[in-house]
């Protein structure tokens, strides 16, 4: 299974640089709340960073089967056949499922590693078990 792994997660400085990368990327916007991860605030006063575990629950809960699970294990939306109904938004346990608003249709971490490659402190990798 191929996913993003949070390593290193008390050297968050959270910049935001990965959440920025991937926003751009998959968006065209410098927003990090269009990103497919999350950077917040811990108990513990580090920075907490979440990411797609690759669980699936979101595929078992889509009523229009559009989401699968690839050779590599990433579960991805097959657009032409989701309907933008958010049931898988809203089961996600990580919150890193992302429908902005205006949007038609959902998007997920699909372990890309653009968010690895602009993270400065080596906080995230790929992760392939």
């Amino acid at each position: 299974m191929k996913r993003i792994a949070v390593s290193k997660e008390n050297k968050c400085m959270a910049c935001l640089s990965c959440s920025l990368a991937c926003a751009q990327a998959f968006y065209k916007k410098l927003d990090p709340e269009l990103a497919c991860l999350k950077i917040t605030a811990g108990n513990d006063g580090y920075a907490k960073v979440s990411a797609c575990i690759m669980c699936g629950k979101c595929a078992r809960t889509c009523p229009e089967q559009a989401i699968s699970q690839n050779a590599k294990g990433v579960y991805t939306i097959d657009k032409n056949k989701c309907v933008g109904c958010g049931a898988c938004v809203a089961v996600c346990p990580m919150h890193v499922m992302v429908m902005p608003e205006g949007a038609e249709k959902p998007s997920k971490c699909i372990a890309c590693g653009i968010c690895v490659k602009a993270c400065p402190m080596d906080v995230l990798s790929i992760e392939e078990k």
